[in-house]
């Protein structure tokens, strides 16, 4: 049974929580508190408005645990609005937050609210057909040479991976489509497997 956490600051953190805990090889913990950091074997930072995340994380002292996390090679998840706090550069800014992957990232490139939609995509290693909604989603623009595109939306990429970073323009939360979530589980199983 590996640990997952999910950053419990802001946005769709139970929809996490219940996907995690589905897969019945995971157990899935809700982190308030930069202490529970220490004891999980993968993070996930989940959709929300991530400029109230970016906020929270600063004003509960986030910030250095999160990339000590990363620092330590345990795998960590974002998605949608922790996409762009994992991105390096964000369209239109200065610099990226945490800048955990190469990646450059637009705000919502696909539009309002009112512009959400869900479809299928082909998600390299996970499905040929995984369901993918899409709420105010950012889009990645650019991504380094060690960024490894999972998914494209009509010829955009929406999902990508880096070494034990893995981060998506969607909400895989939001479906009864788990195979997001299971690969990103087994990421973790994989990485706790190699640690001496």
């Amino acid at each position: 049974m590996v640990k997952i956490g999910v950053l419990a600051l802001q946005g769709a953190v139970h929809e996490h929580a219940k996907r995690l805990e589905s897969e019945g090889t995971s157990k899935a913990v809700l982190v308030k508190r930069t202490e529970q950091l220490w004891d999980l074997d993968g993070l996930i930072l989940p959709g929300g408005e991530s400029t109230t995340m970016r906020r929270l994380i600063d004003r509960y002292d986030f910030m250095d645990p999160l990339r000590q996390f990363a620092a330590s090679g345990k795998p960590v998840f974002g998605t949608c609005a922790g996409l762009i706090l994992m991105a390096n550069a964000i369209e239109g800014e200065e610099k990226g937050y945490l800048a955990f992957m190469d990646v450059t990232v637009e705000r919502n490139a696909f539009g309002r609210q009112k512009e959400s939609f869900e479809t299928e995509l082909y998600a390299k290693g996970i499905a040929n057909d995984l369901i993918a909604v899409f709420i105010r989603a950012p889009l990645i623009t650019k991504v380094g040479t060690d960024v490894e595109v999972i998914a494209y939306h009509q010829e955009e990429i929406v999902a990508a991976k880096q070494g034990q970073f893995l981060a998506c323009s969607f909400h895989p939360e939001l479906t009864d489509d788990h195979r997001f979530h299971h690969y990103f589980v087994d990421m973790v199983k994989n990485a706790k497997k190699n640690v001496v």
